[in-house]
């Protein structure tokens, strides 16, 4: 009897089974990094549809007039994306009293959103990540009264963005600001209609969103600190180098990539600015991106999601190139 049950070819039991011990052997022999990345898969799946969806149906909306009006809209191309990048580009450049969206082309408008974002990004995160760096390294130090300090940095980045904006829109509004005269005394920005002037606007957003963000930068540069290990330091010690060599030879190696991760986090976050803008000299006077977007959304759809859709893309554009150096140094 057992003779001809196995002679008739595979139980029900072992079809069942087979599949699953299949799969199971192909699980084994992925490695820990393989089996770690399957684990993560359904993450990466559901991020990524989170992600991605948005981001496609923006695309959509650009190639159309108004396709969320009344109407299904007219279907435009890539009209939006040639006017975005053609036309005139005489007044790209902050400086001027005549820089307002409503007095220009599309294109320029375009144009000196772009210059303001990207300025704003440069400066904000260069000034940020030294600021950053530094405090960081003070709190790393041993020292009494450390906790009390941590604290004092931190207050600036616990402030609301608003609240923010209005504490420097009252410092350099002409009738009750007293920084404003201060540094125009200095000729750092313009003596009258500071918040109005491009400029000055685009100083003052940019000193601010420093002071605010700095301690940001710092918590990130500190988690990277503590992450090393202290015995390299008593070995440098005992082999005589100096703290400047610890620093060049230990600390500033092994930071690199946490001051890669806090640079991608920051000028993501810079290229989206538009509440710290909004709030302290107004989108008029210093128009990034985002703020181009918004202002534009209410009557030309089209035109904002092709603004959206390319501020997009620059931000990718940063991330695959601080993810490919991350990848380089990790091999």
């Amino acid at each position: 009897m057992s003779t001809e049950q196995g002679s008739s070819g595979p139980t029900r039991e072992s079809k069942r089974s087979g599949p699953l011990v299949a799969l199971t052997r192909w699980m084994e022999n992925l490695g820990e990094t393989g089996f770690a990345y399957l684990l993560l898969t359904p993450v990466f799946v559901l991020l990524g549809a989170i992600a991605l969806y948005p981001l496609l149906r923006t695309f959509e909306m650009s190639l159309f007039t108004d396709l969320i009006g009344a109407g299904s809209g007219e279907f435009v191309g890539l009209d939006h994306y040639v006017s975005l990048f053609t036309g005139d580009a005489d007044r790209w450049l902050p400086g001027s009293s005549t820089f307002l969206p409503t007095a220009l082309t599309g294109s320029a408008i375009f144009r000196s959103a772009l210059m303001v974002t990207l300025i704003f990004t440069f400066v904000s995160v260069f000034f940020e990540t030294i600021i950053g760096f530094g405090q960081a390294l003070v709190l790393d130090q041993d020292f009494r009264g450390r906790s009390w300090v941590r604290v004092a940095i931190i207050i600036p980045w616990a402030i609301p963005i608003v609240i923010q904006g209005m504490i420097f829109y009252l410092m350099f509004h002409p009738s009750t600001g007293f920084a404003a005269d201060l540094v125009a005394a200095l000729g750092i920005v313009a003596q009258e209609n500071t918040l109005n002037d491009p400029s000055s606007g685009l100083i003052i957003v940019t000193v601010a969103d420093i002071w605010k963000t700095s301690a940001f930068m710092a918590l990130l540069i500190l988690a990277g600190l503590q992450s090393i290990d202290r015995s390299l330091y008593d070995v440098a010690k005992v082999a005589g180098a100096t703290r400047w060599q610890q620093f060049k030879l230990i600390t500033f190696p092994l930071i690199v990539p946490t001051l890669g991760i806090a640079i991608l986090f920051r000028t993501i976050d810079a290229m989206r600015v538009y509440g710290l803008i909004d709030s302290t000299a107004g989108c008029t006077a210093v128009p990034s991106l985002t703020c181009m977007v918004v202002a534009t959304f209410t009557n030309q759809r089209g035109l904002a999601s092709a603004i959206a859709f390319v501020t997009a893309g620059i931000i990718g554009a940063v991330v695959l190139i601080v993810v490919y150096q991350q990848y380089k140094e990790g091999l």
